[in-house]
């Protein structure tokens, strides 16, 4: 992992359920090694495996991009998951709470979008998808003084 300039991508296929095991778990340990704890390593990986499964069942195929980022101020992940399939007909409807073409976790877009700070997608008929999602290292909140 890099910490500081401009990071590398690790660019991994996908092409199979395999890859979408391998993509978890890359994500898992990336998050991991960037300071996320664990409930957010698991927002993480659970969006990573939507959007991963969304690139090869919609997609039909593609690669994913995981980039660690540091702004000098706080660490991140984006993760950008491409293909060059038909593209998404209707954004609007694709992205409304709790539309899911089934075969995924059920979570849709929008319910990656909520597991991460920063997210996008760029897509036309027939020129393919991209979704790309950033997350940030957030401190555990301290505790409180006066509560017990």
């Amino acid at each position: 992992m890099q910490s500081s300039g401009r990071a590398s991508a690790t660019i991994l296929p996908i092409g199979s359920d395999a890859d979408l095991a391998w993509v978890r778990q890359q994500v898992r340990q990336c998050a991991a090694a960037l300071g996320f704890g664990l409930v957010q390593q698991t927002k993480l990986v659970t969006a990573a495996s939507e959007l991963a499964r969304n690139t090869l069942v919609h997609g039909g195929g593609g690669h994913a991009e995981i980039t660690p980022l540091d702004n000098g101020r706080a660490r991140g992940l984006r993760m950008s998951f491409i293909d060059s399939g038909p593209g998404i007909r209707d954004l609007e409807l694709a992205m409304t709470e709790g539309y899911t073409s089934g075969g995924g976790l059920g979570l849709g877009l929008s319910g990656a979008k909520r597991l991460v700070q920063e997210f996008s997608v760029d897509t036309e008929p027939g020129r393919g998808t991209t979704v790309t999602a950033v997350a940030w290292v957030t401190p555990v909140p301290a505790s409180r003084s006066g509560l017990g």
